[in-house]
């Protein structure tokens, strides 16, 4: 019995420490990020937001008490933040590589590496012992991946409502390429990044059309293919 009630105000004692309180809301803060991303299929997940965060959280720990533990030894102060300093950079090496290029010159990641920074800011936060800003934060981030594109979506400008297409396309020598531009102009797209390569029997043109988001990929795929001048047509969305 003796024992049971040892263990028991051990555990309640543990569970009640504040480092552990905060590597605890810092894991959940990290897991909430983690999770948007997943449940999108992007490079860094639920699992490497919540691992960054509470290890950010962590070493801002650490390094707050070692100031505090260790500063008699020394006849300098020491800097209470200068461990977790170093992980905003360590952060870039990981963002860096969640940042993609891929060979039509597309980014993607940035969201990504920026969301995996902002878990380490979160994590630093919590580990100094400012909740209200991290809990702060968290809404804010959820709202601009989350809520800020459906509004804009719905009542922003028309930029911000249509996909980018980028077509390849190959035309016979007789074709005039200005009027072929015209003609998918017609279609109600809008062209941009036109660029035209002269091959031995064809012109071989790369461009991307943006359309409504509502549009399918292979809509445009069909227009485009029902045109008199094009011989083959490929078409891959960006958006």
């Amino acid at each position: 019995m003796v024992f049971v009630s040892f263990f028991y105000s051990s555990v309640i004692e543990f569970f009640y420490d504040e480092n552990v309180l905060k590597l605890a809301l810092a894991a959940l803060i990290g897991s909430i990020i983690g999770l948007e991303r997943s449940l999108k299929h992007k490079p860094a997940g639920l699992k490497t937001a919540m691992i960054l965060t509470v290890g950010s959280c962590l070493l801002t720990i650490v390094s707050i008490f070692s100031a505090e533990l260790y500063s008699e030894a020394y006849t300098k102060p020491m800097d209470p933040l200068r461990l977790a300093a170093q992980v905003i950079s360590g952060i870039g090496f990981i963002g860096g590589g969640v940042i993609l290029v891929r060979k039509n010159d597309v980014i993607s990641g940035i969201t990504t590496a920026v969301m995996l920074w902002v878990c380490g800011a979160i994590g630093i936060a919590v580990g100094a012992g400012f909740y209200k800003e991290a809990i702060l934060t968290l809404a804010f981030l959820i709202l601009a991946v989350q809520i800020l594109p459906l509004v804009l979506d719905k009542i922003g400008p028309k930029g911000l409502k249509e996909k980018e297409i980028k077509v390849r396309m190959y035309t016979s020598k007789e074709v005039q390429l200005t009027e072929l531009i015209k003609q998918i102009k017609g279609l109600d797209y809008r062209i941009s990044s036109v660029k035209v390569k002269e091959e031995a029997t064809q012109y071989f043109l790369t461009f991307v059309v943006m359309t409504k988001k509502e549009m399918f990929t292979t809509d445009v795929f069909y227009q485009l293919k029902t045109l008199d001048e094009v011989e083959k047509v490929e078409v891959e969305n960006l958006s």
